[in-house]
């Protein structure tokens, strides 16, 4: 009897797989309640006019790959031009994911311009780099890796 030949993965689903597993790892990491925490959190105060601080949602593009979701932020400040981002992304429209990154602000004619970098580890793409604005109400990003580079578009919920 003759055995049939396994097919190899075609290498969308190979990838598929391969940020499942990843998006799993990292969100079990960072952990899902933190997240939801500071987002509740975030809603009760009032938006501030003149801080990108606050809770932001959109969407992330990749233009590598096409790919795209929800994405959901929260900036709180720890230094006068520094915030610590924590970004919430939906991946394949069930898959979610999260992770942390300092932005370094400059302010600029009423808005502000950030850059940041997050290593994200091997798997999920190794070191990200981000650079973008915030006015009152709209945050724009582009964010680049090795393996990828796309957008985030957000704005005030």
């Amino acid at each position: 009897m003759k055995s049939k030949r396994m097919r190899p993965l075609r290498p969308w689903l190979r990838s598929l797989s391969l940020w499942g597993l990843v998006c799993l790892a990292v969100g079990t990491a960072t952990g899902c309640s933190s997240f939801g925490r500071a987002w509740r959190q975030a809603g009760e105060l009032p938006t501030p006019a003149d801080s990108p601080a606050g809770r932001w949602e959109g969407r992330w593009v990749s233009e590598a790959t096409g790919h795209h979701g929800r994405l959901r932020a929260v900036l709180t400040p720890e230094a006068p031009d520094i915030y610590r981002t924590h970004f919430r992304a939906r991946y394949a429209g069930f898959l979610t994911f999260g992770y942390t990154v300092r932005l370094h602000t400059t302010r600029e004619n009423g808005t502000f311009q950030f850059q940041g970098e997050a290593d994200l580890g091997k798997f999920a793409g190794g070191r990200y780099t981000y650079r973008g604005y915030a006015t009152r109400t709209n945050l724009f990003s582009t964010y680049r890796s090795q393996r990828d580079h796309g957008r985030f578009e957000l704005r005030r919920p």
